[in-house]
């Protein structure tokens, strides 16, 4: 390992308390050293804008920069255990170039805001990424909704309960991803704030360019407190893995109705067959794997809130633990990300099988249906929910397709509103 940024003369390292201190971050850092050094090239510039570099000295130090971005992304340096972290490796990466020079990019700076800085940005680009799944998602949903309008049961506890259809099933869908892109906007616009320049939380006794940083890097606003720049932490982490949530939970729930629907005891949809995989012991299996994958992955993102909320059990200032929150981070997104990517391939190759949707409805399922028409009529519904309770069948007869045309109320099968969900869509920001 390089000499370490906090070591002191006479101090001998034990190597087992680094490895400690130092955990995975090595190992972590590589997905946020990038923005770590955009976010330098920006204090760089903003050094020099208050003469604490000259021009030379700053177009070297980003020169350098743009070429350790360069190696990263080509392959010819990698952060490893030579290092702490990734921002001892752009200091000494800076250092070894340039010499003195290098050892200036860290004036009036702490790793406290370059983690902070890099993980907002690092955030933003995974919160646009969510946002842009849910969009696809909902839109693909739209349209198979516009498409197909098979009658189907529509069940409550697990029970079957009245007549639905596959329209509505994929529109309900619709509407939950397009909240969830709604929910992803906003948590990428809460945390949109550059905390590059508060330092290790108290400011720094130069007037530093804040405003230019914040511009330079993106950032909608400057976190103006140094103190609660180092009180976000954790805090905004959250609110991020919980927009993901959001999302999971309505892929969760979209992947037990999977689960149930490709059942032979259902047998209401295939799926394709590049999304199933095969017993090891027995050949007349396909299992539906990925879905049940796509069921569970709501799991880690729950895991991951639970430990960056645990971490926050702290008073100001920073603290060594919040170390932590990065690998819960990674998880959450990487899993979270990675089941909601696939999805959109799934769905478009989901496939009904309308002969067994048809076999699933019995006769009181029409018993809501016989109520309403009987309550239409004058009858008082407590009595014509007895009535129907024995008289199940409305006037149409065991009749899906008539249920269905009767449903009326906004949002019911014959009254979708498919047009407001696109609205709804469209405005969504980009």
């Amino acid at each position: 390992m390089s000499e370490l940024l906090w070591q002191k003369p006479g101090v001998e390292v034990d190597p087992r308390i680094q490895a400690f201190l130092a955990g995975d971050d090595v190992l972590l850092d590589r997905e946020f050293i990038l923005d770590d050094i955009t976010a330098s090239a920006a204090h760089a510039r903003g050094l020099a804008r208050i003469g604490l570099l000259t021009r030379d000295e700053c177009d070297a130090l980003c020169r350098e920069l743009q070429a350790l971005a360069a190696d990263i992304e080509g392959g010819a340096f990698v952060l490893d255990a030579r290092y702490e972290d990734g921002h001892s490796a752009i200091e000494s990466r800076l250092v070894e170039r340039l010499g003195d020079v290098g050892r200036k990019i860290h004036t009036g700076r702490s790793r406290n805001d370059q983690v902070l800085v890099a993980t907002r940005l690092w955030l933003k680009r995974r919160l646009g990424e969510l946002r842009e799944l849910c969009r696809e998602l909902a839109a693909l949903c739209l349209r198979r909704a516009q498409a197909e309008a098979l009658p189907m049961p529509g069940y409550t506890h697990l029970q079957r309960a009245v007549v639905s259809s596959t329209a509505m099933w994929w529109a309900g869908y619709a509407e939950a991803f397009i909240d969830d892109a709604v929910r992803a906007g906003q948590a990428h616009d809460w945390l949109d704030a550059n905390p590059l320049g508060t330092a290790a939380g108290y400011g720094v006794n130069l007037p530093l360019d804040r405003e230019g940083s914040t511009r330079e890097l993106g950032f909608a606003r400057m976190q103006l407190s140094p103190i609660y720049a180092q009180l976000s932490r954790g805090k905004f982490e959250i609110a991020a893995v919980d927009a993901l949530g959001a999302a999971a939970l309505d892929l969760r729930r979209l992947a037990w109705d999977l689960s149930l629907f490709t059942t032979a005891e259902f047998g209401f949809v295939s799926l394709p067959a590049q999304y199933t995989t095969g017993s090891s012991i027995m050949p007349n299996k396909r299992n539906p794997d990925l879905v049940e994958l796509m069921r569970a992955t709501y799991a880690s993102i729950a895991a991951a809130r639970v430990e960056l909320e645990q971490l926050l059990s702290l008073p100001s200032g920073y603290h060594r633990d919040l170390q932590y929150s990065k690998g819960a981070l990674l998880h959450a997104f990487g899993r979270g990300l990675g089941a909601l990517a696939l999805l959109p391939g799934l769905l478009q190759g989901l496939q009904w099988k309308p002969e067994r949707l048809a076999q699933a409805f019995d006769e009181g399922m029409y018993a809501t249906d016989r109520a309403i028409e009987l309550a239409r009529e004058g009858l008082p519904f407590r009595e014509a929910y007895r009535l129907a309770a024995v008289e199940p069948l409305p006037r149409a007869g065991a009749d899906p397709q008539a249920s269905l045309d009767a449903r009326v109320s906004p949002g019911g099968h014959a009254a979708l509103g498919l047009e407001v969900l696109r609205e709804r869509m469209a405005a969504l920001s980009p």
